[in-house]
């Protein structure tokens, strides 16, 4: 897989994959069909595992060639040795967690650095459904109140504030727009989905 092809099928995934240096070792956690590492396999020469739960992606990351361990994320990271891989990725996959602090805490623990993405609650569109009295539904949250996966709702001051209380120091935050493009103005109103590049704070 290509650049493109990336672009073509997930441009939020083609956005973050340039954080992501060539050559390196990489956790990717909720991996989905295993298209990110895909890419990153392909084109950036990476190495590493995907991290898995849903039976139906197990086969389709296999098919692209990926290594994965179909587990839950809630049990832990205790087969992976500590900074074991150079980044760990969590990408839209964090609000689907019930205990964010402790798999944030082992994120820190098995990586240099870490990648993480999540719906942004607080943007504008989400705000307006529930100024009608509506949940919102996005490209970043599709799902009915009844179906989601979604148990955690965050804005990016709330994971800020999180990510400094578990020990990570963030890099970098970027807000996506729907259609994976970065935004600089107002980008907690204007931002579907929050972007955070992070790596444990060094002691004082």
């Amino acid at each position: 897989m290509n650049f493109d092809d990336l672009l073509a099928q997930r441009p939020d995934l083609a956005f973050i994959a340039h954080w992501v240096r060539e050559g390196s070792s990489v956790l990717d956690l909720g991996c989905g069909d295993g298209v990110m590492l895909d890419y990153l396999q392909s084109d950036k020469q990476c190495s590493g595992y995907g991290v898995e739960i849903i039976d139906q992606k197990i086969p389709l990351c296999i098919a692209r060639g990926v290594s994965v361990i179909q587990q839950d994320l809630e049990a832990g990271l205790a087969i992976f040795a500590n900074e074991s891989f150079d980044t760990v990725l969590c990408l839209s996959a964090l609000q689907m967690i019930k205990d964010v602090k402790d798999v944030l805490r082992d994120i820190a623990r098995v990586g240099r650095e870490a990648i993480v993405s999540f719906p942004n609650f607080a943007y504008w569109q989400h705000r307006m459904s529930l100024l009608q009295g509506r949940m919102p539904i996005s490209k970043s949250l599709p799902y009915q109140w009844y179906d989601t996966p979604n148990l955690r709702c965050a804005t990016i001051p709330d994971f800020e504030e999180l990510a400094n209380e578990v020990g990570l120091e963030v890099l970098e935050c970027v807000s996506l727009d729907e259609a994976g493009r970065p935004v600089t103005f107002l980008p907690t109103w204007r931002g579907s989905l929050a972007v955070f590049r992070l790596r444990k704070k060094t002691p004082a």
